[in-house]
């Protein structure tokens, strides 16, 4: 066997195999692997650790090999070995904290949902206990949030009346959850995380601000205390059905309570962005303002004036909701549909939030483990009377400014949750219902990022649109109409992209060996009788090659 020239390289080919020998030897070239043993080693990519698959199998015995299946299935084998009792007084603290700002919005996100306001609670215990088996983020804090509570209502209320129905509902919100879960669970199982990004960044950014419009303007049923209103989502309808009840049905008192706590919540939170000492008074404000309001409507007993109040919260643990989910139902395909867009949001923005604040943290999220925590969470979940959960980016910012360590933080919570649920739920009787429209429009700032929307029309003008479509879709049509616009728009510009990508003329800089698009660098030079051009796109095919070639002929 002849050795490479330099008599280190691998073997020359060539001289091993003659000419006739190997053009068989490529037709005789093995099949590749089957469909199912593509599938099980996607599924052990996702369960053992990357880039030590081969290693764990092959140079370790049977039980070594399960113990690294197990790591890769469940990271909190992982990190709680590393685990150090220091740790846990930071992730104590950030528990404690982040439970007193999740016990009002949990509340306030079921009846953002049309739920009863316990679903709230019941969602805020188990899928952050399981996700912290399951999940990969150290900061990431799990319960209800404000986006997929709306998209949950928005969605399913035109196919089952809440008010007419309650029962029915959230037989249909449960369904919904598990179908949710399944997607999410498959997504990462399967790798196909990639779907999740046709729903680009700017998209998301505009579906986002949108959406706090809207769920902005829905509060305003329960800050001005009006008995009657619309079901639809967009502003002209949401607007129409303000200017109408304002005159006639709107509460003075249960305004005025409102309004002063809200103002309460947004100064603190302003003072404790412009001083670290006071971030714990920002993150106690919701639970301040519901002691404080609940005390109020008691003590005057305002709810005989007009100010409505919660009035019943079930006590008790999570049920069983195994038996409420309904597979053979003639609306299980709706269930379906809806579950697969409510999947996509709460995926994209549980991502898009444990990757911001890894980076800070200086680790990388694994994308298909999250998806996957997140499916099983949420089908679990929906087993326990839980609706959609996913990644809060407002408790996600307190759960990492309280110092969190690890997802213990979410274990504490959960345990903080539970204690409410079975002994304090008798307190929250006398809670105005503007006080928990005070706290979820307090939250709603934070889903408006101006400045990212400004960067993308300076950065590119067709994320723009995507940004500008998914805004204008949510907030004058529907969710829905928004997030096909969104999608559309995006494929679109892939597509455009892809067929039609750009071609630049490159010249050498002065004094260097490097070359550059001569439009973006004058001084850059071309060289005489040679032409260098850099193809815009990552894929060269048929689709493009017409077009590539034309430019090429005029340049």
């Amino acid at each position: 066997m002849a050795a490479s020239a330099d008599g280190t390289g691998p073997p020359d080919l060539e001289r091993q195999v003659p000419a006739t020998g190997t053009s068989q030897w490529v037709l005789d070239a093995p099949e590749p692997p089957g469909l199912w043993r593509e599938i099980a080693d996607s599924l052990r990519d996702i369960a053992l650790p990357h880039g030590k698959r081969s290693q764990s199998v092959k140079n370790t015995h049977s039980l070594g090999r399960v113990g690294s299946v197990l790591k890769g299935a469940f990271p909190v084998l992982k990190w709680c070995q590393e685990y150090k009792a220091a740790q846990f007084k930071n992730d104590l603290m950030a528990g404690l904290t982040l439970a007193s700002l999740c016990i009002p919005q949990s509340i306030g996100y079921a009846t953002l949902a049309k739920l009863d306001p316990e679903y709230g609670l019941y969602t805020s215990v188990v899928p952050p206990l399981i996700y912290a088996v399951m999940g990969t983020s150290k900061e990431i804090a799990i319960g209800p949030v404000a986006v997929v509570s709306m998209l949950t209502s928005s969605m399913l209320q035109k196919i089952v009346d809440p008010a007419a129905d309650p029962t029915a509902y959230r037989k249909l919100v449960l369904t919904t959850t598990f179908f949710a879960g399944v997607f999410q669970a498959v997504f990462g199982l399967f790798r196909l995380g990639f779907l999740v990004d046709f729903l680009s960044h700017a998209a998301m950014v505009g579906f986002m601000a949108a959406a706090a419009i809207v769920i902005g303007l829905q509060q305003l049923k329960g800050l001005l205390g009006i008995s009657h209103f619309t079901n639809k989502t967009d502003v002209i309808s949401v607007m129409e059905a303000v200017w109408r009840s304002v005159p006639k049905s709107w509460n003075p008192l249960t305004f005025m309570l409102g309004c002063a706590f809200l103002s309460f919540i947004l100064i603190t939170r302003f003072l404790g962005r412009k001083s670290k000492k006071l971030f714990w008074l920002a993150a106690l404000a919701p639970l301040i303002s519901v002691v404080l309001a609940t005390l109020i409507v008691f003590l005057t007993r305002a709810d005989t004036r007009g100010v409505k109040i919660i009035k019943h919260i079930k006590r008790g643990l999570n049920p069983s909701s195994i038996h409420e989910l309904q597979f053979c139902h003639p609306i299980v395909g709706d269930a379906a549909k809806a579950g697969l867009v409510i999947a996509v949001i709460a995926l994209t923005e549980a991502i898009a939030v444990g990757r911001s604040f890894a980076s800070l943290k200086g680790y990388r999220l694994d994308g298909n483990k999250e998806m996957v925590a997140m499916g099983f969470m949420n089908i679990v979940g929906s087993f326990s009377s839980c609706y959609t959960a996913t990644g809060s980016f407002s408790r996600t910012a307190v759960n990492f400014s309280a110092g969190c360590e690890s997802p213990l933080s979410n274990v504490v919570m959960a345990i903080a949750v539970l204690v409410t649920l079975e002994l304090l739920t008798r307190l929250l009787y006398f809670t105005p219902l503007a006080i928990l429209a005070s706290i979820i429009l307090a939250a709603l700032p934070g889903l408006i990022d101006l400045n990212e929307a400004y960067r993308i029309w300076r950065t590119d003008k067709l994320d723009f649109l995507a940004c500008a479509g998914a805004f204008a879709g949510v907030l004058f049509a529907s969710v829905e109409v928004g997030l096909l616009v969104a999608i559309a728009i995006s494929f679109a510009r892939i597509m455009l992209v892809s067929i039609r990508p750009g071609i630049e003329i490159l010249g050498r800089l002065p004094g260097t060996d490097t070359f550059r698009n001569i439009e973006q660098y004058p001084m850059a030079t071309r060289i005489p009788g040679v032409l260098i051009i850099s193809v815009k796109s990552s894929v060269l095919c048929f689709a493009n090659a017409n077009f590539i070639s034309q430019r090429y002929r005029t340049t």
